[in-house]
C-alpha cells in the first residue's frame, strides 16, 4: 500500500504475464463476433437490393470456423427463416458432416446473394461483394463452393492473393496462401434425384479426408 499522497508506481508492461494461447483465441473470437454483428446490421439496413419488406438471409455458424460453406442464393425455407442452410439443405449437410466425423461447430455457412430478390441477377454487385467481408472475418482454412454460380462469384471477387478456381468437383485446390477450396455441386439441386445425390456426396466426402488431416489446436 502507498501512504496518502504518494504516487502509484508505474505499471511495467514487460513485467506483466504473457497472454496464453486460450486468451489470444478468445480475443480473436470476440472480435469476429463483433465484426459479424456489425455486418449483420449493415445487411439489414442495406437499401441497394429490391427485396421489399423481407430481411436478408444471414450466414450462420462459428465466427471462426475452419470450414466455410458458400451457396449462391437462398431457397424458400431460408428466406422464411432468414438463415442460410435452413431446411432440407441444412438437414442433409448435418447428416453428411456426421458421416464424415466433422464437428458442426467448425463450420460457417453463407450465401453469395443474401437478399430474397425475385431474380438473383437483381442483387446489387456491392451486396454480393460483402462475401469478402465474411471471408476476412471468419478466416477459414477451406471454402466449400456449392455450384458453378457460387464459383463464378468467388472467382470474380477481389479476394486478396486468390488463385482462379477450376470447376473441378471433389478436388482440393489452393485458393489463397492460407485457404484452400473444394468445389461441389449445388446441394439444393442434389436433394431429389439419386444420381445428383451421388455426385454431391462423391465430391463433398473429400472434405472428410481434408478435415481428418487438420493438425490439432
Amino acid at each position: 500500500m502507498h501512504a496518502q499522497g504518494d504516487a502509484a508506481e508505474p505499471v511495467n508492461p514487460s513485467a506483466m504475464p504473457p497472454a496464453t494461447d486460450d486468451e489470444i483465441r478468445e480475443k480473436y473470437l470476440e472480435r469476429a463476433i463483433r465484426e459479424l454483428n456489425a455486418l449483420t446490421r449493415e445487411l439489414q439496413s442495406c437499401p441497394h437490393c429490391p427485396r421489399g419488406n423481407l430481411l436478408p438471409v444471414l450466414g450462420s455458424g462459428h465466427p471462426q470456423a475452419d470450414v466455410f460453406l458458400l451457396k449462391f442464393a437462398p431457397v424458400a425455407s431460408e428466406v422464411e427463416e432468414g438463415v442460410a442452410f435452413y431446411g432440407r439443405s441444412g438437414s442433409a449437410l448435418m447428416k453428411s458432416l456426421k458421416r464424415l466425423d466433422i464437428d458442426p461447430l467448425a463450420v460457417y455457412g453463407t450465401l453469395c446473394v443474401k437478399c430474397p430478390v425475385a431474380d438473383p441477377s437483381l442483387a446489387d454487385p456491392a451486396c454480393i461483394a460483402r462475401i469478402l467481408d465474411e471471408l476476412a472475418i471468419v478466416a477459414p482454412k477451406i471454402v466449400v463452393v456449392m455450384g458453378l454460380d457460387a464459383l463464378a462469384v468467388l472467382n470474380d471477387a477481389d479476394v486478396p492473393l486468390a488463385r482462379h478456381l477450376e470447376p473441378a468437383y471433389g478436388v482440393i485446390q489452393r485458393f489463397t496462401p492460407s485457404m484452400e477450396a473444394l468445389v461441389v455441386p449445388n446441394i439444393d439441386e442434389s436433394l431429389d434425384e439419386d444420381n445428383a445425390k451421388r455426385a454431391f456426396w462423391s465430391a463433398f466426402r473429400q472434405l472428410g479426408d481434408w478435415y481428418a488431416e487438420l493438425p490439432p489446436y
